[in-house]
Formats: structure tokens, sequence, C-alpha cells
């Protein structure tokens, strides 16, 4: 027997910690955090939310209760003003934040803690008067649409669900389209009215539609309150976004809410006659997570796959396992509530049958295959709680082949995209219009088609109605109708307008749009990308400069035992003190992305700085740090 004294023993982990410097251990960590995810109904150790959990009902309200509001609201006043104390004294808690986030991030904090003062009526009133965090942005043409759900012979878990309708529920929605994209469509119509006489031809542009999933922990929120998210996604992406309205809990619980993201696909492929390979799914939060659920259940039960997807802050764990959910709760916008309180979305959602699909793939899609899923863009910000669970939603899904994009935004809370103000907001939909226009027609397995007459004709008929509003240059919306439309598109001397944000920057523009001829930027063309490599050696060598059209595994040659899958791995975008440099002109512009060493520090803003190794951990919160490739724009 050989007895090993503590230091030796230490000695042996260090020696081993060295041989594994080309990247096993971090396989090994990753896989083992995998893992927890893989075995069906048993929840990982650091599950906060467990399967068998008893909620307990809200408080009955007395008269006498009321001192607890003022209390509330004295409180969370004196709390807010330290905060901005703080923030024009010392600055912000985090360096890219200005003093309207500071003070949001004051007011949500520590809000789980006062459930007896609220319930799910008034979280709903609460979120419908503050306009989902802000006005929806200007220059969009929206149409509210209703209709009724029919039987579509859905299998799985939907069948029964769907053997129950009669034809009579109905759902709604609205389509949402910008201003650049309702002009040229317009110009397209017409030309198209014109050709059908013989008179002229014109070119049809490939087209893509989403279909969006607002969020809201799946039982607040609305198509309308997210148009701060529909309407940019619109305009960035010069697409057509179908944005759908939900049944939420605890009216309607799991699967209901699938059943309804199911049934709105497939009224745009089927009823519509929208092709499935032209149609992107996206969804924030809850949203995104019923997104992924949404694919995953397609795929499962061999339906046509839509081209991508595009998941904002996506809540894809509900057992809430990430070290995140207490590491960043000081810094986020999400109230983290107990597991029994009643106001806890899990146990809403879920209902009765939580112990049943807590950790089901549909609910819980990091408990999932992602085997065959369409390509993926992944947002979220480094300073939210679900930021662990995201990434390991996106290594997870590498590892089973699919195309992914992670972007890990720096200072980023919840679904940022919400807050306008932020700087990564722009960056965040530049990033959108990238995958969308430049990258996914390289990715999908079924190029996007050209859409039939059929097609378009259906769209026009939902969109050009007399329900149609218009939100102006100034924000305000106004119900005009399809006529009324045509007109506020026209600018003083009689031009069309086209979109508010600049295509190339992201940027507000304060003059007049050029008419949809002038600024048609968003073609199918690649937009060339170079890339400065540091490479991970402890002296880098001169940086490498490459195109986008290049290999990836020239650039980024996999660790010795560590999978390098050829999807885009994670990426960390760090905020720079001066704004990107762009050209006049989406087509000419090219963007320099500086990445560095995936074990680099992810403290570092200095461009100049040699990456270095750190000590390896389990923790999924140094995980994020060692997966995550940073750059900076330039």
């Amino acid at each position: 027997m050989i007895l090993v004294s503590s230091r030796d023993e230490k000695k042996g982990e260090k020696a081993k910690e060295e041989e594994c410097s080309g990247g096993c251990c971090e396989l090994k960590h990753l896989q083992e955090l995998i893992l927890q995810y893989t075995t069906p109904g048993v929840a990982p150790p650091s599950a906060r939310m467990i399967p068998n959990v008893k909620v307990e009902h809200k408080p009955d309200f007395r008269l006498w209760h009321w001192w607890k509001y003022g209390w509330f609201v004295a409180s969370k006043a004196t709390q807010m003003t330290g905060d901005a104390i703080v923030h024009t004294i010392w600055g912000p808690r985090k360096k890219s934040w200005g003093i309207q986030m500071t003070l949001m991030s004051s007011l949500m904090r520590n809000a789980g803690q006062h459930t007896d003062l609220m319930d799910i009526p008034s979280i709903r009133l609460f979120m419908g008067t503050m306009g989902g965090m802000g006005p929806a942005p200007p220059d969009a043409l929206v149409t509210p649409v209703t209709f009724h759900v029919k039987k579509r012979r859905l299998r799985g878990i939907l069948e029964e669900f769907d053997r129950q309708e009669t034809g009579k529920r109905e759902l709604s929605g609205e389509w949402v389209v910008g201003k650049r994209t309702w002009n040229r469509l317009q110009t397209e119509w017409k030309a198209a009215q014109i050709g059908e006489r013989g008179s002229h031809t014109f070119a049809k542009k490939t087209e893509r539609v989403m279909l969006y999933i607002h969020g809201g922990a799946y039982y607040v929120g609305s198509a309308s309150e997210k148009r701060v998210i529909s309407v940019p996604l619109a305009q960035y992406t010069d697409s057509r976004v179908f944005s759908l309205d939900y049944r939420l809990a605890p009216e309607t619980h799991f699967p209901g809410p699938l059943h309804d993201a199911v049934i709105g696909y497939f009224r745009l492929i089927e009823d519509l006659h929208i092709p499935p390979e032209n149609i992107i799914v996206c969804g924030d939060s809850a949203g995104g997570g019923l997104s992924l659920a949404l694919l995953m259940y397609l795929r499962d039960n061999d339906y046509p796959m839509p081209a991508g997807a595009i998941l904002m802050s996506p809540w894809v764990d509900l057992t809430m396992s990430g070290e995140s959910w207490e590491s960043n709760a000081q810094y986020d916008v999400i109230p983290v509530f107990s597991p029994k309180d009643h106001m806890n979305p899990i146990a809403n959602y879920l209902g009765d049958n939580i112990d049943r699909y807590l950790m089901h793939p549909y609910a819980s899609p990091l408990f999932g295959d992602f085997k065959d899923l369409p390509p993926l863009l992944i947002q979220s910000g480094d300073s939210e709680v679900l930021r662990d669970e995201i990434a390991l939603l996106a290594h997870k899904a590498e590892l089973a082949g699919v195309n992914v994009r992670h972007e890990l935004y720096q200072d980023g809370v919840h679904v940022f995209q919400t807050f306008p103000f932020l700087e990564v907001w722009s960056r965040s939909f530049m990033a959108m219009h990238d995958f969308v226009r430049n990258t996914l027609h390289h990715l999908q397995r079924e190029s996007p088609q050209i859409l039939a007459d059929k097609a378009e004709r259906s769209m026009e008929r939902e969109i050009d109605t007399h329900a149609a509003l218009v939100i102006s240059a100034d924000g305000t919306e106004t119900s005009v109708g399809v006529e009324g439309a045509k007109a506020s598109l026209l600018d003083e001397d009689g031009h069309e307008t086209a979109d508010s944000h600049c295509l190339n920057c992201g940027r507000r523009q304060d003059s007049t749009w050029s008419s949809s001829s002038e600024t048609d930027v968003d073609s199918e063309e690649e937009v060339d990308i170079k890339i400065s490599v540091v490479p991970p050696s402890e002296d880098p060598s001169p940086l490498v400069t490459r195109s986008n059209t290049e290999d990836d595994s020239e650039v980024f040659p996999p660790s010795k035992g560590l999978k390098r899958v050829s999807s885009v791995s994670s990426i960390l975008s760090v905020l720079t003190d001066s704004p990107p440099t762009v050209s006049k002109s989406l087509r000419d512009r090219s963007r320099s992305l500086h990445l560095a060493n995936p074990v680099a520090r992810r403290q570092s803003r200095s461009r100049s700085r040699s990456p270095f190794r750190r000590p390896l951990t389990p923790e999924v919160a140094r995980q994020v740090e060692s997966w995550s490739w940073h750059f900076w724009s330039g």
C-alpha cells in the first residue's frame, strides 16, 4: 500500500492539470455538466426547482396590509435614489450602463421578495402600462390578425389537444413590416400587376418571413407589448414578421402554449402557403424556449422544418440549475422567486403536472436532443441569470452537430433587446441582420424559394387591411388603414420613405429615408468579414487576417482532445469606448472581429494583451469564460 500526503495529491492534481493544457479537462468538465441534463426524470444536483414542490397560495389581503405597499414604495425609492447617487459619483455597476439601466436594475432587484403584494393580473397590468419596457421603435406598419384554430392532425404530445379543436377557438397576432420593406413590396406588387398585363417584367426577391414568439415567463406579455423587439426585427432583417399571441399561464398549462406555437407555424406554411425554408422562428426568454421546443416537436414528428431560429436569452432549464441564478441576481432585471411562491412562473406554467413535465424536453429544452435542428443564432448577456444554461445550450447543440452562433454580450441583462437605450441593442439586431441576410442561406439545408403568387396574395390580404396601424417617426400609433398607411409613408415631396435605422451602424437616422429602390442593400450577397486571430500561445504571433469564406478549421485549429465543431463558437461582445466605423454602403463595408484564445481573460479589454491559462474548474460560470471568443467591433 502506498500512502500519499495531501500535498502530494495537490502536486499530482497540478501535474495532471498542466498535462491537460490541450483542453481535455475543459472537455471533461463540459461533458459532466451536459450529462446532468441527459438522464430522464433526474434533476441536476444544483437544481433550485424540484418536481415535487408544493406551491403556497397568496396570503389573503387585509385592509391593514396597505402599509406594506407604502413601505415597499418608500424602500424601493430609497434604494433607487442611492443607486443613482452611487452611479453619479463612483460610476455604474457595469461599465457600459447608463443611468437608465442602473435605475431599471435597481427597480427590479429583490422584487421577488415582495410577492405578497402582487398577483399575475397586477403584473400584467404593470407590464402593459410600461409598454414592454419602452415604446416601439418608429416607422413600421402593424396589422392585428385573428384566426380560427383548425384541426391539423398533429401527432405526438399534441395529438389529443388537436383532436379537441372544433374550429371555434381563436388565436391572434399581428403582422409587423418595416417601412422600407413595405415600400419595396408595394413596388413589387404594382409591378406584378403590370406584368400580368404583359407590359413589364420584374425580378422577384427571395423573401424571409419571421415567426416571432414573445417572452414573459409564460404568464405575461403579448405581441403588442413586444413591438420593441418585433419592429426592429422586421426592419433590420427586411422581413415580414408574424408575432403570435399564445395562451398564457395559469389559465393554460403546458403544453398549451406549445400547441399554439405549432398552430401558428402550420398556419404560415399551410394556410398562407409560405415555404418552410423561407421561415425563421424567433423568440425571447420563455418565447425562446418555446421556439426551441417548436423545432424539437417538428423534428420528432417528421414535419417540415424552418430555415433556422434566433433565440434571445432563451429560458431552457426550468430546474434553474445554473450558478448564474445567484451570481447575476444583483444585476439582472428578472425577479427571482422562491420555488414555493405563488408567483413562481414554473409552477404556474406546469400546474399540477410539474412532477411530470419539469424536465420534459418541450418544457425544459436543455434536457432534449438537438440533433438535426436547423442553424441557431443564440444571444445572451453576461449579466443575466440565464447566462449559464444558455451557454450549455449552445455547446450541447454544437456537440449534436447543429450550426450554432452563440453571442454573449458584455454587461447585457436578460433580453437586453427590450432596452433601446443600450449600446448593445443595435449591435444585437445588426447580428440578426447578418445571420438572416448573409449567413443563413449558406447553412440551411433547403435554399429559400421565391414566394409564389398565392403566398404573396395571402399575406397582402392580411397586412393591407383597414385594421393596419402606423407607428410614425415620433413613436405614436395611428389606426389609419392601408390607404392611410400609403399616405403616411410619403414624405413632403411625395416620395416613399425608408427605415429610420441605418443598416450599416444601426443608429437612428434623422434625415428622411430614401426610396426603397435606392436603399435595397439587404441582398443575399455575402458581406466580406475580416477576422484577426490571436493564436493560443504565451507569446502571440502576428495576427492572421482572413475572409469569412475560408475554412474555419485553418483559423481555429481544434485543441487536442477538445472537439471543435465547424459552427461558430461562443462570442463575447465587448463594448469599446469608440463607435464602430463603417463605410457608406453595406455591400462595401467590412468588419474586423478580433478574436482571442478561448481561455483568455474575460476582463481584458486591451487588444494587445496576451491570453493566459486559468485554473480549470467545473463551475458553469467559469466554463462560460473559457468557452467564449472575445471580439470588439472595429
